[in-house]
């Protein structure tokens, strides 16, 4: 590695070297300090979600958080560019609360395997079987979705946006998991469908008992897009944000976190002293994001995100009700 390129990177690579090896650095280090330069040319800022691997979350990313956060703080972005280092849903809700600016993902083949479990066909059908009954869907959803839909919700706020919907029931789309979580928590009657996250879902509670077999005293948090068995096993449940804020909180020895992979490596390197066990779920759908393609998309301009601007007009109302919330 040349050592200017060495002098410029070092400050970065000591952010994660808990969880990044010496000998990887050099393969990432040319990307970033491209992409860091780029940034600068093109007046971009990188919004990246929390299940992206450490090189793009701790050293090239502006904004991080959960898809909550991510959608808050996109309004407030004062750039040209931005750059969702995360799946494509989240590229639209980006888009969606900025239609004025050019939003990129750095490759348009990462999708969600829960935003890609409904159709707006299937959303006009469900309020067909159901009238009058209003339609809260998880932003984990396609524009479409969020466009024949009420209101959003997130798994930060959905008990929140539920009940401040002041109705006996509502239906939940698509996570039938986040929604039967909920339901659980509330007297509102939940009319749930049947999406599931493939992370999310392959959790079970014998696993979590087995973690607690093989790692006596650990602390065991649950994202509430896993089955209620799960949950109902875990010490804590929680978005990805409340876990990283439980972690920082509690300052638990020993910890479990029921997500996806990149989560505790995130985590992990806010808080060295806490051993994270790792229970390794991937989304192979995140890590098609990766340095090179970020890189790629700033210098092409390519793979911006577009809405028709009626349908996005429909779905904006949808998560600023939300916000608004």
């Amino acid at each position: 590695m040349p050592t200017a390129l060495l002098e410029r990177t070092a400050p970065l690579y000591q952010r994660v070297k808990s969880v990044i090896p010496p000998i990887e650095w050099p393969v990432f280090a040319d990307d970033i300090d491209a992409i860091l330069a780029l940034k600068r040319q093109r007046n971009a800022v990188i919004l990246a979600h929390n299940y992206q691997t450490p090189e793009i979350y701790h050293c090239v990313a502006d904004i991080v958080g959960d898809s909550l956060a991510l959608a808050r703080e996109a309004m407030k972005v004062d750039a040209d560019t931005i750059v969702l280092a995360g799946v494509h849903f989240m590229a639209e809700t980006a888009k969606l609360l900025n239609p004025d600016k050019t939003v990129l993902i750095p490759d348009l083949r990462a999708g969600c395997s829960l935003a890609e479990s409904i159709t707006a066909a299937d959303v006009r059908l469900m309020r067909a079987r159901h009238p009058g009954v209003p339609v809260v869907t998880y932003v984990n959803s396609s524009a479409d979705v969020k466009a024949e839909s009420d209101i959003c919700c997130t798994s930060a706020n959905a008990k929140k946006i539920v009940e401040s919907l002041g109705v006996p029931e509502v239906i939940m789309l698509p996570d039938e998991y986040l929604a039967q979580n909920v339901a659980k928590t509330t007297s509102v009657k939940i009319i749930a469908w049947a999406g599931h996250c493939e992370v999310h879902e392959r959790f079970t509670a014998a696993e979590v008992r087995a973690l607690r077999a093989d790692h006596p005293g650990v602390i065991i948090l649950a994202h509430p897009e896993c089955p209620p068995e799960v949950v109902a096993e875990a010490d804590y449940a929680g978005s990805t944000a409340d876990m990283s804020a439980f972690v920082g909180r509690e300052k638990p020895t020993r910890v479990v976190l029921l997500t996806e992979c990149s989560m505790a490596d995130n985590v992990s390197v806010n808080h060295p002293d806490v051993d994270f066990v790792r229970p390794c779920n991937l989304c192979p759908h995140m890590k098609r994001i990766t340095l090179p393609n970020i890189r790629r998309a700033l210098e092409t301009m390519t793979n911006e995100v577009t809405i028709d601007p009626a349908l996005a007009e429909r779905a904006r109302r949808s998560v600023e009700r939300m916000l608004a919330v």
